[in-house]
């Protein structure tokens, strides 16, 4: 995933503690000088980005006290929700604060483990989240399209396996980065962050492999489903195929907005990056500061918001956000709600024998 498209725009730092001199170069065209910056960034990233972490925190974190106290959301498929808001949640608690304070100090003053650092974990989230995206749209085909053999590719053990081979290969993903020496400070979003023009063959590998292919596996899916879900609506007399349950649809719907929201937040600033890299010298003066920074303010706010549209359109996930932020304010209350919930399901659920495996919701 690009989060860099700037030819010229990216300083190296001098060492760990040192400041970054841009404004002090030659004027050779290589480094750009700090006053070069449009206005109105500082105040609107700073801005964005502080309402970006407070809702980022706090609505990621009721996404997954949601799943763990509510037995209901506890299933195969949300584990993977468990997953992307885990990947949303890691940059507000280190990359985002790291950004605010260059705004304050009005450049990087960190030094280049915390400015390498940072760039990589920012790129463990977003690439992390792609490929969770990618498994969520892969977990629903097979759940509505193919619902007789979900629940053995999904069971619990494979599916932890799933999301530790999501990391794995987000981890591998960013590994070149450290190769091609393309972890660097860009002034124009006081960001350390990938300079896609180190390697224009990694560049588009990045957009290809992390943005392209995984935008297409997820449409395939997603047109799949639309596709059953209108035959489903014309069809009066059943067929082989089960009819849809309201609740899949539902779910279906959510994460598709989901994808919808992240394809339109992150496409400018891979576009721009993938035109960058294919012709950098006849494309970086068209590309202008304040496009390009407003590219990054879209991506920076797509953290924060899956939690809002599980809210917003799940019901379940609705209820216990509120259960969850009233509890809360009386600590002993929200652990008795959690055993009651608990408890609850076990009076009202039907005894069961030794061999009845758990069963798999499509519950958000």
């Amino acid at each position: 995933m690009l989060e860099n498209s700037s030819f010229h725009n990216c300083c190296e730092l001098d060492g760990p503690g040192s400041s970054l001199d841009w404004e002090k170069e030659s004027g050779d065209g290589t480094q750009p000088a700090e006053d070069s910056r449009p206005f109105w960034v500082a105040g609107t990233l700073s801005s964005v980005l502080i309402i970006t972490t407070a809702v980022d925190i706090l609505g990621n974190s009721l996404v997954i006290l949601s799943v763990l106290r509510n037995r209901k959301l506890r299933n195969t498929g949300n584990m993977f929700l468990v997953n992307l808001a885990l990947a949303d949640l890691v940059v507000a608690l280190y990359p985002y604060p790291l950004i605010l304070m260059a705004i304050l100090h009005n450049g990087w003053a960190l030094g280049e483990t915390h400015c390498k650092a940072s760039g990589f974990v920012m790129g463990l989230s977003v690439i992390g989240s792609v490929f969770n995206i990618t498994a969520i749209a892969i977990n629903r085909y097979c759940c509505i399209c193919h619902s007789l053999g979900y629940k053995k590719i999904f069971r619990a053990w494979n599916t932890v396996l799933y999301i530790s081979l999501i990391w794995v290969l987000t981890v591998i993903a960013l590994v070149p980065n450290f190769f091609v020496g393309s972890l660097k400070y860009d002034p124009r979003i006081y960001s350390c962050t990938f300079n896609q023009t180190a390697s224009t063959h990694y560049t588009i590998a990045v957009v290809v492999i992390h943005f392209l292919i995984p935008i297409t596996i997820v449409t395939y899916c997603y047109l799949r489903i639309w596709v059953l879900v209108i035959q489903s609506r014309r069809r009066v007399k059943l067929t082989m195929k089960p009819r849809l349950k309201p609740s899949e649809v539902r779910n279906f719907l959510t994460m598709f907005v989901v994808f919808v929201i992240f394809a339109i937040c992150w496409a400018p600033l891979n576009f721009i990056g993938l035109a960058v890299a294919i012709n950098p010298l006849d494309m970086v003066p068209r590309v202008p500061d304040g496009l390009f920074a407003t590219s990054y303010f879209l991506a920076y706010f797509n953290s924060c918001l899956n939690a809002i549209i599980y809210g917003l359109l799940n019901q379940n996930f609705r209820k216990e956000y509120k259960k969850i932020i009233s509890l809360l304010w009386i600590p002993r209350l929200f652990f008795q709600g959690n055993s009651k919930d608990g408890s609850d399901g076990q009076r009202n659920k039907p005894a069961a024998s030794s061999k009845d495996q758990p069963i798999e919701t499509n519950t958000l």
